[in-house]
């Protein structure tokens, strides 16, 4: 009309007065035909390029607030995902991790998470948008011609089916892929932990052999994975394409044998409307494949989530009197596999009393004393406190009896203040302080840079051996625990330190329940109690005079020291 190409002229038609379709197409000629009579040409162009920059706006305007409040979502999601998973790695029990490699749960809380991020949460937008972009189109084809839009219906299911085929694979694919990334990062680990060993050993060769081949590994999954990722789109785009070739050609074959209920220009306008279908579709398509990627990641990340913890509490649980600690084991039985630990264990711990386990490494000392604060819970038998079931308490509750000191001084990458106070609120300054004086701590660290707020480093390698277990020490001593266990305490001090330490460990240990393990007998000679642990089993019992005199384990224990 605007190029005087139609000529004809078009009535204002009354609505109702026909079908809609009619009175759509025939008003929006006359009005156009009006436009350019009243206004002229130029300016009928112009409004109606007026009207495109406004639908455009639109659209444009539309799609960013679509995506800004769709951001908060999406990030708020893999946030959820990332607190979840760090929540249950902190209530799962110790035994969970003995089985799984620390490198691969970094895998799974970092790059799992990043890949459900980047393949899931990204592809939602075109999981809510598309979807309505082709029901519209395919609303509109209906409306042009239902006969065509049949035939559609039944060729569009066997290109996705297609094309769902191949993103199946890709999520077997991804799994493997996601799962190499965590032993990688697990060797990573490793190699940082171990590099001063690595490098007295002249290890280099070896461990770069095995990153090497495992980071092969990984480049072939890679590969594989991203061959197919990368097939979605010209996959979609060619069956799209093979679509409407097979649509133009039934279509035409209609028109030429007059049978069909449209005519050439509506079957043009039609094929138009069925190719905007096809770049949704393409989309579509890409994010299903995304989705199926990010499927893999998020079955890793359900390991964590859905594992279950054995160490439960009590539906109503029993109050702890913390002014009484008496414990017992009883008939107590724990294997990590099939092998028995701790086989048949009985022992009391009077309250306040010192009770000393000692005995070859592996004996089962540490099993034993790890059970009590229910790092584990025991296969057979009982572990009693004031009389009662140990797994008839809060957890919490328990724990809070308890001050650990283990062999390995486990400190944070943060101050000497925030290290001592670790666990414990509403510690005073000068009890800190004091916690410092009592471990023979406080001269090294007014000492350092800044005093209690200088950093120690991760896992505390600024300081030496020493230093970091009389922080370890400081730490529980600051606690003020009614019962303590004490895991090779002292092992790391010189014998200055030890002296002073265990001096300070004494004054501690009197009127509390202290359960200690030692290989150096000089720090126990004045337990109540020693046990001698054999292969899981308590073999000798009974204060360090009364087994010298039985010429036992504990005896030949004593002479080998000596010599």
């Amino acid at each position: 009309m605007l190029f005087r190409v139609d000529t004809a002229r078009y009535e204002f038609m009354e609505w109702g007065s026909a079908g809609i379709k009619d009175e759509l197409v025939n008003n929006g000629y006359y009005y156009i035909q009006q436009s350019i009579e009243i206004w002229g040409q130029s300016t009928a162009l112009a409004l109606l390029a007026l009207g495109l920059v406004i639908m455009t706006l639109l659209k444009t305007g539309t799609y960013y607030l679509a995506a800004y409040y769709l951001i908060p979502i999406r990030s708020g999601i893999v946030r959820d995902i990332r607190n979840h998973v760090y929540d249950k790695i902190l209530k799962l029990p110790v035994s969970f991790f003995t089985a799984e490699r620390k490198g691969d749960v970094m895998a799974r809380m970092s790059g799992d998470v990043s890949e459900i991020e980047n393949s899931i949460m990204a592809s939602l937008d075109m999981m809510f948008k598309n979807p309505i972009i082709i029901i519209s189109c395919l609303v509109m084809m209906f409306v042009v011609s239902w006969q065509l839009s049949v035939f559609v219906l039944i060729l569009l299911p066997v290109a996705g089916w297609v094309m769902g085929t191949v993103g199946k694979r890709l999520k077997r694919v991804g799994y493997e892929g996601q799962t190499q990334w965590g032993v990688l990062l697990a060797n990573i680990e490793e190699t940082l932990g171990g590099l001063r060993i690595i490098k007295a050993f002249n290890a280099e060769p070896k461990v770069q052999k095995r990153f090497h081949d495992e980071n092969q590994k990984f480049y072939k999954i890679s590969n594989r994975l991203n061959r197919r990722y990368s097939l979605a789109h010209p996959m979609s785009e060619f069956l799209g394409t093979l679509t409407i070739a097979i649509v133009l050609w039934f279509g035409g074959t209609l028109i030429f044998s007059g049978n069909s209920t449209i005519d050439a220009s509506q079957f043009i306008y039609y094929m138009i409307i069925f190719y905007n279908i096809i770049n949704p579709s393409k989309d579509l398509s890409k994010a299903v494949y995304s989705i199926q990627k990010g499927l893999a990641s998020m079955q890793r990340v359900e390991v964590i989530l859905k594992a279950e913890n054995p160490i439960k509490n009590p539906e109503n649980p029993k109050s702890i009197d913390f002014t009484t600690c008496d414990i017992e084991y009883k008939d107590v039985k724990f294997s990590y596999s099939e092998r028995p630990v701790i086989d048949g264990v009985s022992l009391k711990i009077p309250h306040g009393a010192t009770v000393a386990l000692v005995g070859q490494s592996g004996s089962g000392k540490s099993t034993l004393a790890d059970l009590l604060p229910r790092f584990y819970d025991v296969d057979e038998g009982q572990i009693l406190l004031n009389g009662n079931d140990l797994r008839e308490y809060n957890v919490y509750d328990v724990r809070q009896l308890m001050g650990n000191v283990n062999q390995e001084a486990i400190l944070f990458n943060d101050t000497f203040y925030n290290n001592i106070t670790f666990g414990v609120g509403n510690a005073t300054f000068e009890e800190v302080k004091q916690a410092a004086k009592v471990a023979n701590a406080y001269d090294f660290i007014m000492a350092s840079e800044n005093g209690f707020d200088t950093n120690i480093g991760d896992r505390g390698c600024k300081l030496s051996g020493g230093q970091r277990q009389r922080i370890s020490i400081a730490r529980a001593i600051l606690k003020n625990p009614p019962v303590l266990i004490l895991d090779e305490a002292t092992s790391a001090l010189d014998t200055e330190s030890e002296r002073l330490v265990q001096e300070a460990l004494d004054r501690l240990m009197k009127n509390r329940t202290t359960l200690v393990i030692a290989h150096r007998l000089s720090t126990i000679v004045n337990a109540d109690m020693i046990c001698v642990m054999h292969e899981g089993k308590i073999v000798e019992q009974g204060t360090h005079t009364e087994l010298l005199a039985k010429g036992g384990y504990y005896s030949r224990l004593v002479e080998m020291q000596k010599f």
